[in-house]
């Protein structure tokens, strides 16, 4: 992958600075973890992210957030975030201050709080819809995978590039029930499916990292986690295909108010995040990508984030100790 070239725009915003604003939306949901309250750990989470938000002194605007504002009274897509509207650096932002409601509520592995930021104009401004994902780590040819193509024939062209047979692939599913046609296909393959209860950010990730031993991520889930997704995808490699899924006339109408046409066009990486960009990501739960917030003696709170930018192909693992009243 060719290193995108570095945005002087986004130097003014510290890269540490985005793992600030996930850490307080990881610490405010953890407090929920077990509690059974989905809405409240969302709540908790959307009120720390828009707070650590107002304290930098960017122009930001959500571009994918939790919804329109008429569903969503905060970090709506539209809404204007920083504390430097009009005077600051323009930055699209989108983001999920938490990425597993369910599984916090029970308690569960790999939610996340997580975003990405690029200059204005370089995140896909997508309705808040389903989208058809499809996702290889790095390595390979470009344009290994296709959306147009079938599940047989995406696995069957990553083996041959790795140099193994189709039923030595491991491909990494959200285990819904609209899965199940996928799954059976898959399985019919001989491949091993590593089916996750919910967070397909960490899900589409996980092919990037070798220890994973996931080759690819396949099925539907939201399109905020693809286009999250495709942004940590931009820094670290790999090749991601998405591609909007509609259900009724209503959901056409909402794409179409934010500037998309071709409702069936099938997204490439840069397409979704292109340019220069940042993502970072804070645990909430223990999972597969990063452990969870850790509550010890005296108030004193540990969080593990991981941060990464485009420009440079930098990751930094991040370890934070929270002091109670710090």
């Amino acid at each position: 992958m060719t290193a995108a070239p570095a945005s002087t725009l986004l130097d003014r915003v510290l890269v540490m600075e985005m793992v600030r604003v996930t850490e307080a939306a990881a610490i405010a949901a953890s407090r929920l973890i077990g509690r059974g309250d989905e809405k409240a750990a969302d709540a908790a989470a959307v009120e720390a992210m828009r707070k650590a938000f107002d304290e930098l002194q960017i122009d930001g605007t959500v571009v994918i957030g939790e919804g329109e504002r008429d569903e969503a009274p905060m970090l709506y897509i539209g809404e204007k975030v920083g504390g430097a509207q009009g005077t600051g650096p323009k930055i699209d932002i989108a983001l999920d201050p938490l990425e597993g409601t369910t599984i916090t509520a029970k308690a569960g592995p790999n939610a996340l709080a997580v975003l990405a930021c690029a200059e204005a104009g370089n995140l896909l401004n997508a309705p808040d819809v389903y989208m058809d994902k499809l996702a290889v780590g790095p390595g390979y040819p470009e344009g290994i995978i296709d959306l147009a193509k079938s599940p047989t024939e995406n696995v069957k062209a990553v083996a041959a590039a790795k140099g193994v047979e189709p039923g030595d692939i491991i491909v990494c599913v959200l285990d819904r029930p609209r899965h199940a046609d996928l799954i059976a296909e898959l399985r019919g393959l001989g491949c091993g499916v590593a089916l996750i209860p919910d967070g397909d950010v960490a899900g589409v990730i996980a092919v990037t990292n070798p220890e994973t031993t996931i080759d690819l991520y396949m099925g539907q889930g939201g399109a905020p986690e693809g286009v999250l997704a495709a942004a940590a995808l931009r820094c670290v490699g790999g090749q991601f295909n998405g591609r909007l899924v509609f259900r009724n006339e209503d959901e056409r109408s909402r794409a179409r108010k934010w500037g998309i046409e071709d409702l069936n066009k099938i997204y490439k990486l840069e397409e979704l995040a292109k340019g220069d960009c940042i993502f970072a990501a804070t645990g909430v739960t223990d999972g597969s990508l990063l452990d969870g917030v850790k509550r010890l003696k005296g108030g004193t709170m540990t969080t593990e984030s991981v941060v990464m930018r485009a420009s440079s192909g930098t990751v930094r693992w991040v370890k934070g100790e929270h002091h109670k009243g710090g």
